[in-house]
């Protein structure tokens, strides 16, 4: 049974469930949805991790069902996710065809997951970046421009992907994962062009990952879609990327651990800035994407400790799409039910919304790593491995990085009390709306039920996660909760006090007010620059086949004009005809030239 499992891709139910979602009824086509995620859940739980049988495609040797304990750990929670977010859809009034593009999101992002080789792999990232666009512009209005965006962006991101694995393959004369440790080359050599491919494989993984400076889409784009839309977009493309990054980089390197402790504390500054509730949950999704990235990182540290570090690296990432796609419900209904997205203008909602602030307090306590929820078992566990760095010592005898990644935390903890005391309790309702649809409560209660149930009974977690038979480890160690409980009391003691400071600097523009101009007058000079190079050519050309046929018809004519020789005279008899003829001659050699552009 379990062989036959292995057998079905798992991104084809879904694909199936992608198209009748969209011919279906609204009712049958959400319940089709559910059932083929569910079973995509019980197929990554059970599929043995076999020898990867290859196949031809386009020539090549391809593994299109690759199944170890970081396939197995995706597939889980993406079959779990993409359930849960069905019922939020269908809860939620999300059209017929926004859940088919939306469930064709997911059917890609397995595709890609579960991907041996490099070639599918890039296939399926490709068709993650279409798939995920149109589930955008679905909504129309704002998301349409920002779509474009995104779609610039990805398609960026996808070229130098595409450019790093065709330079992968020169070197190493295979696309399959176990051809090699990771891409090809080490940014160890730069500026060697040996390192080119794992350069551009960083940079292209990087844009999904949303590395500083590569963000900008991020949260240009979440906010805009319909409230169902953001729910799945904020959990697929950067998670998966997270994965893609360690494929890529199994062996890991302090640059992507300090970068991603880089992005913790940038993500969580400008997440303090914003009012518009999934303008600040998509910085955060920046931030959270810098703790695992750190945990990838860290795999440099080498033996069980490294392996401690991927592994806390990975339960993060598979934390994150449980803690952050709640906190997308959460406001999602806020904003399905007020039609409000400015959290200056609400309060109060504790009240009247009691199940979606429970939720969001699970959701809020889960991403800040409160004792008792899921995120504090795998932050704590890429912190411990930060314990171990001391690169760039600083304050009591700590590394940059793992301050970095406390502060990252303070600030964590500062934006979900600043985001909860805005929405729920700052004002006196003057508005009344009613609580969560019955598919929006079972979608949030089951996601919020597991970030509860693996905060507590962690060892379902461990059982999931690669390498956990190489070590041991008790998160609710007495460091751990006096750690634990010392960023709570920061993030509190942090909100009230720079509460106005914050507000007098909310305006404060991140890179996107000088990247999207950039990028929007760059393409328009682009495409001005081709289109009146080729209008040249075309009237060089033009010219000269006009002169050509000129001097095929009327010869005697054309080089009495060129040569300045009057009506009256003899043109044969001129000296300058030898000149004449090399004269034309030459511009006929142009013309032809010409044409062969």
């Amino acid at each position: 049974m379990n062989e036959l499992l292995a057998a079905i891709p798992p991104f084809l139910p879904v694909a199936i469930a992608a198209v009748l979602a969209v011919v279906l009824p609204r009712h049958a086509g959400h319940a089709v949805g559910m059932l083929a995620a569910l079973f995509v859940l019980g197929q990554s739980l059970v599929m043995p991790a076999t020898t990867p049988a290859t196949v031809q495609f386009l020539g090549f040797e391809t593994v299109p069902i690759f199944v170890d304990q970081f396939t197995r750990l995706y597939g889980v929670v993406i079959g779990f996710l993409a359930a849960a977010a069905v019922a939020y859809s269908w809860g939620s009034d999300a059209a017929r065809a926004q859940t088919g593009f939306a469930l064709a999101y997911v059917s890609s992002t397995l595709g890609m997951v579960f991907a041996g080789d490099w070639l599918t792999l890039v296939f399926f990232w490709e068709l993650m970046a279409v798939t995920s666009t149109l589930l955008v512009w679905h909504y129309g209005g704002e998301a349409v421009r920002a779509g474009y965006r995104y779609a610039i962006a990805h398609g960026i991101g996808g070229t130098l992907l595409l450019g790093a694995v065709t330079l992968h393959y020169a070197q190493v004369g295979s696309f399959l994962f176990e051809a090699s440790t990771g891409i090809a080359g080490s940014l160890g050599t730069l500026p060697s062009v040996a390192a080119l491919p794992a350069l551009l494989a960083a940079l292209g993984i990087g844009v999904n990952c949303a590395f500083i400076g590569l963000h900008t889409w991020l949260p240009d784009t979440y906010p805009r879609p319909h409230v169902a839309a953001s729910v799945f977009l904020s959990v697929f493309t950067t998670k998966t990327a997270v994965y893609a990054m360690y494929r890529a980089f199994p062996e890991g390197g302090l640059w992507l651990a300090y970068l991603g402790g880089a992005m913790a504390v940038y993500g969580v500054f400008f997440a303090l800035l914003q009012y518009d509730p999934r303008r600040l949950l998509s910085y955060h999704i920046q931030a959270q994407v810098g703790y695992m990235l750190a945990g990838i990182g860290l795999a440099s540290l080498g033996g069980d400790l490294g392996n401690f570090a991927v592994a806390g690296g990975m339960a993060h990432a598979f934390n994150n799409v449980l803690y952050k796609s709640l906190l997308f419900m959460a406001v999602g209904v806020v904003i399905y039910r007020t039609g409000i997205n400015d959290i200056r203008k609400l309060g109060g909602l504790w009240k009247v919304m009691p199940v979606t602030f429970v939720v969001y307090v699970i959701g809020a306590a889960s991403i800040t790593a409160v004792p008792g929820f899921t995120g504090f078992i795998s932050k704590g566990m890429v912190i411990d491995a930060a314990h171990e760095v001391s690169n760039v010592p600083l304050f009591l005898g700590e590394d940059l990085l793992w301050w970095l990644l406390i502060v990252g935390g303070v600030g964590t903890f500062m934006s979900f009390i600043k985001l909860g005391w805005y929405i729920f309790f700052h004002n006196a309702p003057e508005i009344r709306p009613k609580d969560s649809t019955v598919g929006q409560t079972v979608g949030m209660v089951a996601v919020a039920g597991l970030c509860v149930y693996f905060g507590i009974f962690y060892g379902s977690l461990f059982e999931l996660l690669p390498f956990a038979e190489t070590w041991d480890t008790s998160p609710y160690s007495t460091g751990h909760l006096i750690e634990g409980f010392a960023l709570l009391v920061a993030g509190f003691v942090g909100f009230f006090t720079l509460k106005g400071p914050l507000a007098r600097i909310s305006h404060l523009p991140d890179m996107e007010r000088v990247i999207n101009p950039a990028v929007f007058y760059t393409g328009r000079g682009f495409v001005w620059g081709v289109t009146e190079l080729w209008a040249a050519v075309d009237r060089l050309v033009m010219d000269a086949a006009a002169t050509l046929k000129q001097v095929g018809t009327h010869p005697e004519a054309a080089v009495r004009r060129v040569a300045g020789i009057s009506e009256g005279e003899d043109v044969y008899l001129r000296a300058d005809i030898g000149r004449s003829v090399i004269f034309l001659t030459l511009l006929t050699a142009a013309a032809l030239a010409a044409l062969m552009l």
